[in-house]
């Protein structure tokens, strides 16, 4: 049986409907049903292009790598695991005190919202992700208001990731 999470931006009051790829990524998929809900301030990765994301604490094991992909496409959810020192460039834009130090881990769980994306950061090289959910509703409105992110800004932003019904 499916399984659903939903992808909110809550000032915005947007939100798409994504399905889990239980069968191409079992492992990332159960770990991240598992940690729901999470939510936490909405970042736009202006390397990768079209993606917002959240950082949050490690959750669970770690999956590993599991249906990777360095050019994710429209409506791609994924998972990324970072070292807290690979997120300490102020290039990133993180307020001080968000760069993670002090914290053995962290994950990133991001969601594309257009084409053309290439996962390759200026500090790391490639960044592979793990691809383990895609959006089948909603995705039209939710990338209008992704772009919103990006021109209007995210602070205040809250981007939540939680089970859902189909």
């Amino acid at each position: 049986m499916d399984r659903f999470i939903s992808v909110t931006l809550e000032s915005r009051n947007v939100c798409c409907l994504a399905r889990l790829l239980d069968a191409d990524a079992p492992r990332t998929a159960e770990a991240v049903w598992n940690a729901l809900p999470q939510s936490g301030q909405v970042f736009h990765g202006k390397y990768a292009r079209n993606e917002i994301y959240q950082l949050v604490p490690t959750f669970g094991d770690d999956p590993g790598k599991e249906n990777t992909t360095i050019t994710p496409i429209p409506g791609d959810l994924c998972y990324f695991a970072f070292d807290s020192d690979d997120l300490g460039n102020p290039a990133y834009g993180y307020e001080p005190g968000q760069e993670h130090t002090g914290v053995n881990r962290v994950v990133d769980l991001a969601l594309f919202d257009g084409r053309n994306n290439l996962l390759i950061n200026g500090d790391q090289g490639w960044v592979p992700g793990n691809v383990f959910g895609t959006v089948v509703e909603g995705l039209e409105e939710m990338a209008a208001a992704c772009q919103d992110v990006w021109m209007g800004g995210a602070r205040g932003e809250t981007l939540t990731f939680a089970r859902a019904e189909a």
